[in-house]
């Protein structure tokens, strides 16, 4: 403690307490109660006096040309306030994307997917809403429709969309391509003549939906200066805003957009929902408009995971070095294009997975179709890649006689090694002790229900609680894979964040306050960002304000990236703000002591102390009636595109890696799996708050589990149409599918990253799937290409 005489010099100096709850501690989320209780107010809580209810018209069938739209009856309709068409919009700017303005608000002169949003409604009552909506008359003429490559590239194949513009459209050899990235390093052609054993495969992988239990919801009211205040559930508020502004006719500063409760996203809020459709019907009324999907519309109303077909070839000698990798990864990105161009190039360039490999040739592409939409999922690209080639690599190991784990440790990458790119990983990459530490964890014990008898838990049994099986024809096996993850935005992308930090003293103690405008979705970001508030400014209060558009860009909570980037530019906005404040302290106290002008002074437990924790000064006394704020852009070392051709270039900023185990017993009569234990290895550079750390890698765990075993939207090859889109058709793990997933969590540092640290939430997600697959593949030794397995896969049914 000090103690300081009437003229400001200390009289006596202590040493300081450290401040709890900095980073490298399991500090609890501020959300976590009131979500598990159910008193967080998500989206779809909110609630505005006198506000109408908005609902979409959406299209029931796939592709067809729109012959007429009679709005009458809606209009006539009491309680409705407004019906309205594209041929309402208020402005030149009809369309929208993140990266390629290709997608109508309401559409215009055909339908390109099933559920695409034809007109709007808004009513002073739900139901009324719906019921107008319902009342709306369009006459469709049917198109022929487009849902796999070959009736997406063949010759008279019909065009989803004439006269590109995009940049990508010089680039690729058919208008139905959205994007294609090639991969070429080496000779693959002289590599064959040194393979002693080449495997080939063909793989499917489903699509999947992100499932966020949290529908679509937004509330738009009108402002008294012609503007909107826009309160809405998303992942990146300034890309919405930069698409919103224009289809309005307002100049951003009109557009105030702030974050509401969001109930998970992993990629399906990074595109617009009702975002433009709310204002749009705001501005019309006058009035506040809420729109919240249901389940049904939510099926529609976001992009899912591609789906693709994968073409892999691999080489390797009798010693078990690879030779050589040839793929053609197919992935189908429905009517938009989303962000198909990155996912491309994510497929493309981790293509290969964590491996040394010479001799590469890579081709990805994404197709235009009148299936559903694709676009950001967890994974991103990556996960597709990661489930063909680990399938090879068990292929490969079993035609050699080689443990699969020892196969894929000879030929793992480290730092120092380069990518099929020519980027060289110039950071830690453990893949071989991820895969030895994994294998060396203990097994859990071999059919447990011989060992309880009849007090035999049937949870702990293929096919559950519903009691298929008692154990006959139930087979063990044991799978592993590994992944490898991009983290942060790639190939040149301008990847920044802001952050504005304050410190100031309120009642006797200082208090920081972070503003940025990264969406909280559920990561925990607003747990780390209060973490390094007190560890950089060494204060115990630190206020988080909620995520709006007063601040600068944050960018998208997606790509693993929020904690590197956006909790490096609260890092470094705090680091400026103790700067300053260390500066006024040299100034008022400077001549009191001789540390403040020679020794490195830190903040810490609300003093100022020299690095051996002597302290100097109170940081109340420092401050003042004076508050230090700063806003400051933050950003990672620059990536450069990939090249069209080769798809050489230093594309990535930083790689993940997690490996997996998985532990399935399978009724091999009945075609039943029950994974009994998923355990994961992974690297996360530094754990800035290990229970969150864990939570990520279980989360992401699970959702691999999904994909592996039940998650898959069924869509009609004929027609194009949805089939499932209900949680009663489309299934989710539960807490009874969900295993033990016992995490090692390693910790080599990027001293590329903020305080060592690396993305952590996707690469869990690619590894889990594969795994499943091949402890799946092991206990019934069926080969099994393709995602999700389902009974009459096992069964031959």
């Amino acid at each position: 403690m000090v103690h300081t005489s009437a003229n400001g010099a200390p009289t006596r100096i202590t040493q300081g307490a450290p401040t709890q709850g900095g980073i490298g501690e399991s500090t609890l989320r501020p959300d976590g109660t009131l979500k598990v209780t159910g008193e967080f107010a998500y989206a779809s809580d909110m609630w505005h006096e006198d506000m109408l209810w908005g609902q979409i018209l959406r299209s029931t069938v796939a592709h067809a040309e729109i012959v007429s739209i009679d709005t009458s009856e809606a209009l006539a309709t009491p309680g409705v306030y407004a019906v309205l068409t594209y041929d309402d919009l208020p402005t030149e700017v009809r369309h929208y994307g993140l990266e390629i303005q290709d997608t109508p608000v309401l559409a215009h002169g055909r339908v390109r997917h099933h559920g695409e949003p034809v007109a709007v409604v808004a009513a002073d009552h739900p139901e009324t809403a719906r019921r107008a909506a319902a009342r709306i008359k369009v006459e469709y003429r049917d198109l022929p429709v487009v849902t796999d490559e070959a009736s997406a590239t063949a010759p008279d194949a019909v065009l989803l969309h004439e006269n590109r513009t995009d940049p990508h459209a010089a680039h690729v050899p058919h208008p139905n391509i959205v994007h294609r990235q090639p991969i070429i390093r080496g000779d693959v052609e002289r590599a064959r003549g040194r393979a002693d054993v080449i495997v080939e495969g063909e793989y499917v992988f489903g699509m999947q939906d992100q499932a966020f239990l949290g529908p679509e919801s937004g509330l738009a009211v009108p402002a008294e200066d012609g503007g909107v205040d826009l309160y809405i559930a998303t992942q990146w508020l300034h890309a919405d805003l930069r698409q919103i502004a224009p289809v309005l006719g307002l100049p951003e500063e009109k557009i105030r957009m702030t974050l509401s409760g969001v109930g998970g996203a992993f990629g399906g809020r990074e595109d617009l929902s009702m975002q433009i459709h709310a204002c749009l019907l705001a501005l019309r009324t006058g009035k506040p408009v809420k729109m919240v999907y249901n389940r049904f519309e939510s099926f529609f109303g976001h992009v899912h995971r591609h789906p693709a077909k994968l073409y892999y070839e691999h080489g390797a000698t009798h010693d078990g070095k690879l030779t050589h990798v040839k793929a053609r990864i197919v992935l189908d990105g429905g009517a938009y294009a989303s962000s198909s161009p990155a996912v491309v190039g994510n497929a493309a360039s981790l293509g290969v997975g964590p491996y040394i490999v010479d001799d590469v040739d890579i081709e990805a592409v994404a197709l235009y179709t009148n299936n559903p939409p694709c676009g950001a999922m967890r994974g991103f690209g990556a996960v597709q890649a990661c489930f063909a080639y680990e399938a090879q690599m068990d292929k490969l190991a079993a035609r050699l006689g080689m443990d699969p784990v020892e196969f894929r440790r000879l030929n793992a990458m480290s730092q120092g090694s380069l990518m099929p790119t020519g980027q060289v990983v110039d950071s830690p990459a453990p893949v071989a002790e991820l895969l030895r530490r994994v294998k060396a964890m203990p097994l859990p014990p071999e059919q447990q229900w011989l060992v309880a008898g009849e007090d035999a838990d049937l949870r702990q049994l293929p096919g559950g609680l519903s009691n298929t099986t008692h154990g006959e024809g139930v087979v063990r096996g044991i799978g592993y894979a590994v992944g490898i993850k991009n983290v942060g935005f790639s190939e040149g992308f301008d990847d920044y964040s802001t952050a504005r930090v304050r410190l100031e003293a309120v009642g006797g103690e200082p208090v920081a306050t972070v503003h940025t405008a990264m969406a909280e979705v559920g990561q925990g970001g607003v747990t780390v960002h209060a973490q390094i508030a007190r560890t950089e400014l060494g204060v115990a209060q630190v206020t988080i304000r909620p995520a709006d558009t007063q601040v600068g860009s944050a960018g998208s909570t997606s790509a693993s990236r929020q904690t590197y980037v956006t909790g490096g530019a609260v890092k470094h906005a705090c680091e400026l703000v103790r700067e300053q404040v260390l500066d006024r302290g040299r100034r008022m106290f400077g001549a009191h002591h001789p540390a403040w002008a020679t020794a490195e002074l830190l903040l810490e437990g609300g003093k100022v102390v020299t690095h051996g924790g002597e302290v100097l000064a109170d940081l109340v006394d420092v401050l003042g009636d004076e508050a230090v704020e700063i806003e400051q852009e933050w950003r990672h070392r620059p990536t450069e595109p990939f090249d069209l051709r080769t798809g050489q270039g230093f594309g990535h900023v930083q790689y993940s890696f997690a490996a997996h185990r998985a532990v399935v017993e399978v009724d091999t009569e009945l075609g039943l799996v029950k994974v009994i234990e998923l355990a994961c290895a992974q690297d996360v550079g530094k754990a800035l708050n290990p229970l969150s750390v864990t939570g990520q890698i279980q989360g992401g765990t699970t959702q691999g589990l999904g994909v592996a075993v039940m998650e898959e939207i069924i869509v009609d090859p004929k027609t194009a149409k949805v089939r499932n889109p209900s949680f009663t058709d489309y299934l989710i793990p539960t807490i009874l599918d969900t295993p033990t997933i016992p995490v090692d969590v390693l910790e080599l540092a990027d001293d590329h990253a903020p305080y060592g640290l690396r993305g952590v939430g996707e690469a869990p997600t690619l590894s889990s799937t594969p795994a499943v697959l091949a402890a799946i593949r092991n206990a019934t030794g069926l080969e099994l290409n393709r995602t999700p397995v389902r009974p009459e896969h096992l069964t031959g049914a």
